[in-house]
């Protein structure tokens, strides 16, 4: 399951959810241009079988579509990663926050990770 995937994630606040939701938005987003992208690839692939010039010269816009849906995925991808990333730094800096003592000496509370 999708939830699955992201229940190891941050610490329990409300902005994790927000993180979780944002990621399977994404790659929800990123499922159905994949899926668009099947149906295109079986339309070209008949299509330059059939050799027929009406159908080969569609495909030049269907594998410009399919260029496009294709940077869009990459796109969907670099965003993820960099919200990723920003959601661990910024669990990784409130679990330091919380180790310091409040005057800003380390305590003896050990951080354990997974």
């Amino acid at each position: 399951m999708e939830g699955d995937i992201f229940s190891g994630l941050g610490n329990g606040t409300p902005a994790d959810g927000k993180v979780v939701q944002t990621f399977q938005k994404s790659f929800g987003q990123v499922q159905d241009i994949l899926d668009q992208n099947r149906v295109l690839i079986n339309e070209i692939n008949q299509n330059h079988e059939s050799k027929a010039p009406d159908n080969l010269t569609r495909n030049v816009g269907l594998i410009r579509e399919l260029n496009n849906n294709i940077r869009r995925v990459v796109n969907l991808y670099a965003d993820l990663s960099s919200s990723f990333t920003r959601s661990v730094e910024s669990s990784s800096e409130d679990e330091l926050a919380g180790a310091m003592s409040s005057d800003g000496k380390a305590s003896q509370k050990r951080i354990r990770s997974g």
